[in-house]
């Protein structure tokens, strides 16, 4: 008789075992929405975004920021702000959400792709080093999953080559490097609060900044061309009517709806990652004492992390088992379809990153070769994302200690187990999707 419940034993979760849900709200964020649907200041400047704009920037301790579209446009707009264009070269991880690299190509700029850490996921500053050239106007790194890269090396790689840091934090809100907010070292920075997201509004994204330059540019982007206006102002700065910082642009802007309910997030967004960071804590230590797991690195300089995905990895080679099969193993157990999975796909071969297929990208045959994912190689990205990465939504971090010892449980269930799981190896997909959820 099977005892792992892929094959048909008993799960060790229960039919009533209850998990944290995601997205979250409260009362008041319901009233403050009602309260926006009265009244005739739906978008465009309305208090409530900027009164989260402040808030939010001051959190995490950068000097300017404004909100946006998405997280997808506020790299975009970090790109236009500091005038990289055409041909220009900018260094990007190559495991991360493809837009990271698709608003490269969206300001005709050429991502170079880099391999990332074994134990972190985050860019190799060693491989981010020997990808500089010449042409190399900016970094955009990112903070994946609940990991922070070495920002005090990056920046000193950024000042000895005179390029540009931009900071993705679409994982990051709430966490701290010796004491200051991620999002607050680099030129720029972009966030999304699309829904999964730790601070959420469904949709939705922002900018941070270290000087009102680059925010008067960055105003002008998100708002139609327009020249900085805000009314009142905001951060202690002066209406900027001089049409030198307004640049050509479209509408990227985001609603008082949202930013309501991120106005309500944000009061219980650092509860919410002292929580999960504790969680995280508990459970890697539990995670590391059993055999063929690895637990992801946290440098000493993170004083507060906090988690988009929680993540481990598994000794594949070892356990001779992949990480689909561990995930699916995982999430069976639990009786929750779906909610441990993969890492990110490596760019050079992810299904949703295609640059070739827009003709907008054509500039030229020199160019559409340059902007070929094909091209790189990244090796630690692959295995991570074939073989040995586990990922899993912060939300399994929203539960109790008592939880996170029975995540662990499961975990080692399916290691004392693995000889049921090496036999599931043939046709896993399809036997998974036959079995009832």
């Amino acid at each position: 008789m099977p005892k792992l419940a892929i094959l048909g034993g008993k799960p060790l979760a229960g039919k009533n075992k209850k998990w944290a849900k995601w997205p979250i709200s409260a009362e008041s964020d319901a009233q403050l929405v009602a309260k926006i649907t009265r009244s005739n200041r739906w978008s465009f400047d309305g208090p409530v975004e900027w009164e989260f704009a402040e808030k939010f920037t001051a959190y995490q301790g950068a000097k300017f920021g404004a909100c946006c579209a998405n997280g997808t446009v506020g790299i975009q707009m970090a790109l236009e702000a500091l005038g990289i264009g055409a041909y220009d070269e900018v260094i990007v991880p190559g495991m991360t959400w493809q837009a990271t690299a698709a608003a490269c190509v969206d300001v005709n700029a050429i991502p170079v792709l880099v391999d990332v850490e074994p134990d972190t996921y985050n860019l190799d500053l060693d491989k981010v080093e020997a990808a500089i050239t010449p042409k190399t106007k900016a970094i955009i790194v990112v903070h994946l999953y609940g990991c922070v890269t070495d920002l005090d090396r990056l920046q000193r790689i950024c000042k000895k080559n005179n390029l540009f840091l931009i900071e993705d934090c679409a994982h990051q809100h709430g966490t701290f490097w010796k004491g200051k907010g991620v999002g607050s070292f680099g030129d720029v920075s972009s966030w999304s609060f699309q829904e999964s997201k730790v601070l959420s509004s469904g949709e939705g994204g922002f900018n941070m900044c270290k000087t009102k330059e680059l925010f008067y540019k960055l105003y002008s982007l998100r708002n139609c061309g327009r020249p900085y206006e805000a009314q009142p102002p905001v951060f202690g700065l002066k209406k900027a009517a001089a049409m030198e910082t307004a640049l050509q642009s479209g509408n990227y802007r985001l609603t008082e709806w949202q930013a309501a309910l991120l106005l309500g997030g944000l009061t219980r967004l650092d509860q919410q990652v002292k929580d999960r960071d504790a969680n995280a804590i508990y459970l890697n230590s539990l995670l590391a004492q059993i055999p063929g797991i690895q637990v992801m690195r946290r440098r000493p300089q993170v004083t507060q992390q906090s988690y988009f995905n929680f993540t481990f990895r598994i000794d594949a080679k070892e356990l001779c088992v992949d990480n689909t099969q561990f995930c699916q193993a995982l999430d069976r157990e639990l009786g929750v379809p779906e909610l441990f999975e993969p890492p990110y796909e490596p760019l050079n071969g992810c299904g949703l990153y295609k640059p070739l297929t827009k003709t907008r990208h054509n500039l030229s045959a020199a160019y559409k070769k340059a902007i070929n994912p094909k091209r790189f190689s990244l090796p630690v990205c692959e295995e991570a994302n074939k073989h040995s990465g586990v990922c899993a939504h912060h939300q399994v971090l929203m539960n109790s200690k008592a939880d996170m010892e029975f995540l662990a449980d499961t975990v080692k269930k399916i290691i004392d187990n693995i000889d049921e799981l090496r036999q599931f190896k043939a046709d896993a997909r399809k036997q998974f999707k036959a079995l009832p959820v």
